[in-house]
C-alpha cells in the first residue's frame, strides 16, 4: 500500500467578501506561505476578477512550484453552495444572479476547485487548526460587517439538501423588528449582532441620549470600534449597545444550543474585540434562556485563528478534505 505524503502538496485559500478578496498559498499544516488580496467590487464581470486572482496569485505558486506541488482550490464566499460549486444570488456582491465559480477557477488554474460559504470555510478552519479541534459537535459565529454561521454535528458541517443550511444570521430574532437594509426582512439576528447593526443601535441611543460621547462622533464615524472607545472611555451610552447587543446575541444562541446541543460556540469576527462589554451579556442571556439540561454546558469560546487568516485557512481545508 503506497503511503499519501502530503509534505509538498500546497492548496489555495479563498476568501470572496464583498469589498476584498483575500487569498493565500497553504500547506497541510496550515501554514500560510504567502498571501494577498485584491479589490472584489474593481470588476465589472465575475471573468474579469477571476483573471485578476489568477494574475495575483500564479507569481505566488510560480514562486514556490520548485518545492511544492498545487492540489486544490478551495473558497469561502457568500451564498456559496458547496455541492454546486455556484455563489447564488450573493446580496453584497456586485455581480448578480447564479455564478458557476468553481468551474471557472477549474479552468483557469487547472486543478481541482471545491467552494462553501464563508461562515463554513471558517467553522471547517477552526475544526482543522483552531479552537475546535477534536471537537465534532459545534457552530461557529462570525460577527463581523454581517453575521454567518457554520454548524457542525457528529464531525460533519451541516449543508442541508440544498448546500445552504446555517444561515442563522438571518433567524428572525425580534418579530416585525428592525429592516434589513439588504433582504428587507424584520427583526434579523443579523440587524442587530453584525457591525452594522451595532452601528444602527449606537445611533438610535446616541440621538435619544444628548450627553453621550456617542454624540461627539461623525455620523459616518460610528462603527463598532468607536463604541468601543467610547464604552471604554466611561460613557454609558456605548457599554447599553453592547449590553443591548449582547442580550439579543445570547437569546440567540440559546436557541441555537437547543437546536443541535453543541460543545461549544466560537465566536470570530471584527465584533467580538469588545470582549467583556459584549461577552457577559452574551453569555447571561444564553443561559437563562437554555432549558436546566442545557445550562452551563456549553463553552462560549473565541477563535484561536487570527482574523486575517482564518477564512483563507478555511477555504484551503476544504481541498486537503478531498484528497
Amino acid at each position: 500500500m503506497s503511503v499519501l505524503d502530503l509534505s509538498h502538496e500546497v492548496a489555495i485559500g479563498i476568501d470572496i467578501g464583498g469589498t476584498n478578496t483575500k487569498y493565500g498559498l497553504v500547506n497541510h499544516r496550515g501554514e500560510i506561505l504567502e498571501k494577498g488580496d485584491i479589490k472584489t467590487d474593481a470588476y465589472p464581470t465575475v471573468e474579469d476578477f477571476i483573471d485578476a486572482l489568477y494574475d495575483a496569485i500564479k507569481p505566488i505558486i510560480d514562486k514556490h512550484k520548485s518545492n511544492t506541488r498545487l492540489v486544490g482550490v478551495g473558497i469561502g464566499a457568500p451564498n456559496g453552495n458547496y455541492y454546486t460549486g455556484t455563489i447564488e444570488y450573493a446580496p453584497n456582491l456586485i455581480w448578480k444572479g447564479i455564478l458557476p465559480i468553481a468551474e471557472l477557477m477549474t479552468k483557469k488554474f487547472g486543478v481541482p476547485c471545491s467552494l462553501t460559504n464563508d461562515a463554513n470555510a471558517a467553522a471547517v478552519g477552526e475544526m482543522m487548526y483552531g479552537a475546535a479541534r477534536g471537537m465534532k459537535d459545534f457552530i461557529m459565529i462570525t460577527l463581523g460587517t454581517g453575521v454567518g454561521s457554520g454548524i457542525v454535528a457528529n464531525g460533519s458541517l451541516i449543508y442541508g439538501h440544498d448546500g445552504f443550511a446555517g444561515e442563522l444570521g438571518h433567524v428572525i430574532v425580534r418579530p416585525g423588528g428592525r429592516k434589513h437594509w439588504s433582504t428587507g426582512h424584520q427583526g434579523s439576528l443579523e440587524a442587530y449582532c453584525s457591525a452594522t447593526g451595532i452601528a444602527i443601535t449606537a445611533k438610535k441611543l446616541r440621538a435619544e441620549n444628548p450627553q453621550s460621547l456617542l454624540n461627539n462622533i461623525p455620523e459616518d464615524h460610528i462603527d463598532s470600534k468607536s463604541v468601543y472607545e467610547a464604552a471604554m472611555a466611561g460613557d454609558e451610552t456605548a457599554k447599553e449597545v453592547f449590553r443591548y447587543t449582547g442580550q439579543i446575541l445570547g437569546e440567540a444562541l440559546a436557541n441555537f444550543i437547543m437546536f443541535s446541543s453543541p460543545e461549544a460556540i466560537i465566536l470570530f469576527g471584527g465584533v467580538i474585540k469588545a470582549g467583556e462589554l459584549i461577552m457577559n451579556p452574551t453569555k447571561e442571556h444564553m443561559e437563562k434562556n437554555l432549558l436546566p439540561i442545557f445550562q452551563n454546558k456549553v463553552k462560549l469560546v473565541f477563535s484561536e485563528l487570527k482574523e486575517a487568516d482564518a477564512a483563507i485557512l478555511g477555504a484551503s481545508a476544504l481541498v486537503w478534505e478531498k484528497i
